[in-house]
């Protein structure tokens, strides 16, 4: 069982390169992972460089980048020294990462070559140094453009003498180590304040429900910029001797799915969004390709069995080897949840925020129950706020280690999260007998009716979101009235309109009636299937795919009207 002296990630690092010296650590999906011990020399090199350049303890170091072995270092580099990092997610604009690194106050920024032409240096006055992602070396900016091209390459692993005459500052657990800008879905960006000792508490935490060992292999598919990859993906499998391998590209299927055969994961972090389009697109438009598959996926007990096949199938496309596929960021949807669950495939659902370092609620494949996150991790507190006499429901609050010390600039913020000590997590559940806890949905969210009923707008949105041609839906209260927007699934909707040249000639619809048609029949399909008060009472489409946060769920803020 793996345990420390001091909570911070300098002892995660410095553990690691003695326990596992030898071992793989990091590397890109085909190429050669660097070894614990070289991953320390270049780490403590880079800790030496940013000293020499006048970073201190308790400096802030933005890092903007695509996931990369360097990407990794850098963190490293950056908190082992006692200095705060600032991971900056590369899907923000170059007008909001300039905000961000003058409201963090950075005075030092890592930044890739492909990202670097976004950011204009003229606006960012309190910054003294720029270091290129891609090699790990400061550059000049006023004479050189780092061309966007350019490749990733390995710093030599040979110790600097010269940066051994600086004494490094050592971190103490309570000390801050890292800011996390989230856009979330409210588009209020927040500055969330982590300590060594909150991530490297949930780094522990996690472990207790999980194993993981130096054998394992990690297929990195999710920004590292955010906390979910960085602490369960990154920091996790850095403190167990795992190797992670990273995407040099987009993790589109074509790039993905050869990536899996490669590397042959043992563990894989996703989204919901991931395993919805593979099972929506891939998996169930197979199983009910024909009338007579149709008939036999509509009966339980073969439809089980074809999900078992089918399961079996996938694991085969995911290399043979997983053994833990995480799934957390937003909720998942009922089909694609009983896919998983009937096919008996090592899936696991978790729950947290950004707040709490992330992870609040989670469970071994073995464990998982159906349509819940799992339960509270060891080592932290989760209960019920106010709960609903009735329904048993009430505002998910926390506290332990792993809970945030603030908002960055933002004590009003701060306190208004703050209820007794307890984190106010303003996510509604429910909790069972034996502790398991199933996410309702954003209290902020929640519509209540004139007759004072609860309606939870994702319930709804994943009905609608059953039927196969819709991709992704959001519903909303507009004037007392609920209305959903959907956007269709352009490749079904085709084969859908090629069936109706088939089968009814004479219907000359226009593509505008068509689609009217389309999402009539789709909001009768929702209210044959909701109970009365939750009925739709208007359906209009949603032309271009909403907007998402980096974890892939709608910002909501952005549709009300």
């Amino acid at each position: 069982m793996v345990s420390f002296k001091n909570l911070t990630i300098r002892d995660i690092l410095y553990r690691s390169r003695m326990a596992y010296s030898n071992r793989p650590s990091l590397s890109f999906v085909g190429q050669e992972p660097i070894t614990y011990a070289d991953m320390a020399i270049i780490v403590h090199n880079v800790s030496g460089m940013l000293s020499t350049l006048g970073i201190g303890k308790g400096d802030k170091v933005a890092l903007i980048g695509e996931n990369s072995p360097n990407w990794g270092m850098a963190y490293l580099a950056i908190t082992s020294m006692g200095a705060v990092v600032v991971p900056i997610l590369p899907d923000f604009s170059g007008h909001e990462m300039e905000g961000i690194i003058n409201h963090s106050e950075a005075k030092a920024v890592f930044v890739s070559a492909k990202l670097y032409g976004q950011l204009n240096t003229k606006n960012l006055p309190g910054v003294i140094a720029y270091i290129l992602l891609n090699n790990l070396q400061p550059f000049d900016e006023s004479v050189t453009t780092p061309p966007a091209g350019m490749l990733y390459e390995t710093p030599i692993a040979d110790a600097n003498k010269v940066y051994d005459d600086y004494e490094l500052p050592f971190p103490d657990e309570d000390d801050l180590a890292a800011i996390i800008y989230t856009s979330g879905t409210t588009g209020r960006p927040k500055g969330v304040m982590l300590t060594h000792k909150n991530m490297v508490s949930n780094v522990l935490s996690t472990l207790m429900i999980q194993e993981i060992t130096e054998t394992d292999r990690f297929l990195s598919i999710l920004p590292l910029s955010h906390t979910y990859e960085c602490t369960i993906g990154f920091l996790i499998p850095m403190t167990t001797g795992a190797v992670v391998y990273y995407l040099d590209k987009p993790p589109t299927p074509n790039v993905l799915i050869p990536a899996m055969q490669v590397v042959k994961p043992t563990m894989i972090l996703s989204v919901p969004l991931v395993i919805e389009k593979i099972y929506k697109s891939k998996i169930k438009s197979e199983l009910t390709s024909t009338l007579l598959k149709r008939k036999l996926y509509s009966f339980a007990p073969t439809r089980k069995l074809l999900h078992r096949i089918a399961a079996r199938k996938l694991h085969e496309t995911f290399g043979r080897n997983i053994r833990f596929f995480g799934i957390g960021g937003a909720k998942l949807s009922f089909e694609a949840e009983r896919f998983l669950h009937e096919g008996r495939f090592p899936y696991s659902i978790g729950y947290g925020m950004s707040e709490t370092s992330p992870l609040l609620t989670g469970s071994s494949p073995k464990l998982v129950r159906f349509r819940t996150a799992g339960f509270c991790i060891p080592g932290q507190e989760l209960k019920l706020l106010n709960p609903d006499p009735k329904s048993g429901e009430g505002e998910i609050i926390v506290r332990g280690s792993n809970v945030m010390v603030g908002y960055y600039k933002d004590p009003e913020l701060t306190q208004t999260m703050f209820i007794d000590g307890w984190l106010r997590t303003g996510d509604l559940g429910h909790i069972d007998r034996d502790g398991y806890v199933e996410i309702r949905g954003r209290s902020k969210n929640m519509i209540l009716t004139a007759s004072g009923e609860n309606i939870y707008p994702e319930e709804i949105e994943d009905v609608i979101n059953k039927h196969e041609l819709v991709a992704e839906s959001l519903v909303y209260e507009l004037r007392g009235k609920l209305v959903a927007r959907v956007h269709l699934n352009r490749e079904a909707l085709e084969k859908y309109y090629e069936n109706i040249k088939h089968t009814a000639k004479d219907l000359q619809h226009t593509a505008e009636d068509s689609t009217r048609k389309v999402l009539d029949e789709i909001m009768t399909f929702v209210n044959t299937k909701v109970s009365k008060f939750a009925r739709l009472n208007q359906i209009v489409e949603q032309q271009e795919p909403f907007v998402k946060t980096p974890t892939q769920k709608i910002k909501r803020f952005l549709y009300k009207d």
